[in-house]
């Protein structure tokens, strides 16, 4: 044991470097999947058809096949005629990421949206407000509120989808803790990483717990902390 932890020592500064890439990695990956869902989820409520099954054909297409393959596509694939776009690895493993979560993202996105009570659809009509004034100022802050729990679940999905980048060459903290079992032993190095990424989904849990708390005080149905019992839930149109 006492070897173990030695070891741990030497490879620790190269640890923290893949911790640090597959926090890059998150990040890049999340605000990408984030941008795609509200984009595709907005799109598939979409009046015309055009655009609403442009959006279930990228919506299905990336939630129906696998990341390790949207990945490999992208790396070894794209490089090839008659694409010939060849990007960084480190790009590869955002975009595939962005796309893969992204699609379902979209859902979760359409879904909350569609959740907000049609009283509050039927309030700004009444109020003669424009489709953008509508979705910004009343229906998108609610269903805001309403999404968050189910992105905080695809924000920990994603964190634990970086794993697989390593095979595309990238050095994340899964490679380097492969590199560690060759140094100690597999119940010492993986038991590790358990606890290095559920250290990092705790983190990423309370931000997005912080993020609900404000979006629902916000709503005027918020909670005062997060430990506290919820309020009951208003309708009174947001403002």
């Amino acid at each position: 044991m006492i070897e173990n932890f030695e070891a741990l020592g030497r490879a620790l500064p190269r640890i923290l470097e893949g911790v640090l890439m597959t926090v890059q990695l998150t990040a890049g990956g999340a605000l990408l999947a984030f941008a795609i869902a509200i984009a595709l989820g907005l799109l598939a409520r979409a009046t015309n058809v055009v655009p609403r099954s442009i959006a279930r054909v990228i919506i299905e297409l990336f939630r129906g096949t696998s990341l390790l393959v949207q990945l490999f596509f992208l790396f070894f694939v794209l490089p090839l005629p008659p694409f010939n776009v060849e990007l960084p690895p480190v790009l590869v493993g955002i975009v595939g990421l962005g796309l893969n979560y992204g699609a379902y993202g979209a859902e979760v996105v359409r879904g909350s949206i569609n959740s907000v009570p049609r009283g509050q659809w039927e309030a700004t009509t009444a109020l003669s407000m424009s489709p953008m004034g509508r979705m910004v100022r009343v229906i998108f802050p609610q269903a805001w509120a309403l999404m968050l729990p189910s992105l905080c679940n695809l924000l920990i999905h994603l964190l634990k989808g970086t794993a697989v980048v390593y095979l595309i060459t990238i050095v994340d903290l899964t490679a380097e803790l492969n590199r560690l079992r060759v140094d100690t032993d597999v119940f010492f190095a993986y038991t590790f990483g358990l606890l290095i990424y559920f250290g990092l989904a705790y983190l990423l849990t309370l931000g997005m717990n912080a993020l609900e708390a404000r979006a629902k005080r916000r709503l005027g149905q918020g909670k005062p902390s997060l430990t506290a019992a919820p309020a009951a839930d208003t309708e009174g149109v947001s403002r």
